[in-house]
């Protein structure tokens, strides 16, 4: 866990979310940490450097434009390990990837602007591997969202459960423009919104009401701090499966999304023999015996519906970059 000060504990807790799109956003985030503008900018660059946060920004939901996530996971040998991690991580279509303590040891997360691109990443990470994709795409979406706390103790999840609707957004060239400019973070200085305007040969005003519609429809889920979880505290990262009867998952799937242990959940397909498990949900903690409790409690609470289930702790990322088209 990274050394942090009182002031970037309440700047990392209260910053997740709901960043203001107004003409000095930094300025009016600051003033209630009791910070000026310039004392805010230059602790997020700190932050940001020292990796205690991932970026600044907005958080894209890919299906709201056309796109597709997939989970997808590699069975690696130990001595390719670092090779493969390199040739899965050179893809751009690659926004997330992990370690994990199981026979499928690399699980990494496949974001392409269109469906078919999924197809085509698949078989780029296959020729350029020679190792088999085994691709969990997501079939429902229980609940996404999450919020942490500095120490790693308190749970992540909101606890209330919601669908997210995932027909696509109409979006023009500015819009896709805008997105390409913010992808990677907001740029850090007091009038981001005006510097983007100033990139995109459009008006300050435009570039607030176009992100304002895409909170509004779901394009994206929130703006602000994106924590690396690990260095404040959540060292315990733990993928927890089930497998679930499928005339209960819905219902059960539910349930689970808004248990406050629980900060992602979806439905995912089989792939008999080797993986029996159809719902997925993130489990985050300061330690592995404290995900282990917490998912031991889900397990109760599924029921007798839940026949198997399995707990994936990740020991190292190997990429984190989040959406780029």
């Amino acid at each position: 866990m990274t050394e942090l000060d009182a002031i970037d504990r309440r700047i990392i807790d209260r910053l997740q979310g709901g960043f203001p799109l107004s003409s000095r956003p930094f300025a009016e985030a600051a003033a209630p940490l009791g910070l000026t503008e310039s004392e805010l900018i230059a602790r997020l660059n700190r932050l940001l450097q020292h990796h205690t946060l991932t970026r600044f920004g907005p958080l894209f939901q890919i299906e709201r434009i056309g796109g597709a996530f997939v989970l997808a996971a590699l069975a690696v040998p130990e001595e390719r390990f670092d090779e493969v991690t390199a040739e899965v991580n050179a893809l751009p279509e690659v926004a997330h990837n992990y370690r994990r303590e199981h026979r499928l040891n690399m699980w990494f997360v496949l974001a392409t602007e269109i469906p078919q691109g999924i197809a085509a990443a698949t078989a780029r990470i296959e020729a350029a591997t020679g190792l088999t994709v085994h691709a969990f795409p997501k079939e429902r979406e229980y609940f996404v969202g999450m919020r942490f706390a500095v120490g790693g103790t308190a749970p992540v999840g909101q606890g209330a459960a919601r669908t997210t609707d995932t027909a696509p957004v109409t979006l023009d060239e500015l819009d896709r423009a805008l997105i390409r400019a913010t992808q990677a973070g907001l740029p850090r200085l007091p009038r981001p919104y005006h510097v983007l305007a100033q990139v995109l040969g459009c008006r300050e005003r435009d570039v607030q009401t176009r992100l304002d519609a895409m909170l509004q429809n779901g394009v994206i889920r929130r703006i602000g701090a994106v924590p690396n979880h690990y260095a404040i505290g959540y060292t315990a990262n733990g993928m927890a499966v089930f497998d679930v009867a499928d005339d209960a998952i819905d219902h059960l799937g539910e349930q689970l999304g808004a248990d406050p242990a629980v900060s992602h959940c979806y439905r995912r397909p089989r792939a008999l023999p080797y993986w029996p498990y159809n719902l997925f949900a993130m489990v985050h903690g300061a330690s592995h015996d404290q995900v282990r409790v917490e998912v031991e409690r889900l397990v109760c609470l599924l029921g007798p519906a839940c026949r198997a289930h399995d707990v994936l702790f990740s020991s190292r990322i190997l990429k984190k970059t989040g959406l780029r088209i």
